[in-house]
């Protein structure tokens, strides 16, 4: 664990074991990838970002758990399901999809496969 991803934690040090699981997943599933820590996100790049890890509360406070983080992914399609929180289409054919994560649990095979498809979409981008 480096001090740059200890560091963007410190303001909730009990998300960091579900970005600890995700973190892992994504490495096990996705070939030839790079983390990078920002200010506000933990981008997974492959070179292009493909997913980020963050804080942004993408449900109303009552809705939302104590810990979590935010996975974010791009994608060539607007995804149907009900564990996306929020989606939006910034540009033609490429679609933002943000996803609250409460448990590690929740870093499950529709998830990665989610990651792998937009990894996918992210590499095939010139």
């Amino acid at each position: 664990m480096n001090s740059d991803i200890l560091f963007f934690f410190s303001r909730d040090p009990a998300a960091l074991p579900l970005y600890e699981a995700f973190a892992a997943r994504t490495l096990e599933a996705v070939d030839n990838m790079t983390v990078r820590v920002q200010k506000t996100q933990i981008t997974f790049t492959n070179p292009r970002v493909f997913a980020a890890v963050s804080f942004l509360p993408v449900r109303k406070k009552a809705g939302r758990p104590e810990h979590y983080i935010t996975v974010t992914l791009g994608l060539n399609r607007r995804l149907d399901s009900p564990r996306v929180d929020a989606s939006s289409e910034p540009y033609p054919g490429r679609w933002t999809h943000h996803l609250l994560i409460a448990s590690p649990e929740e870093v499950d095979g529709e998830l990665l496969d989610w990651v792998r498809e937009a990894a996918a979409f992210a590499a095939a981008k010139r």
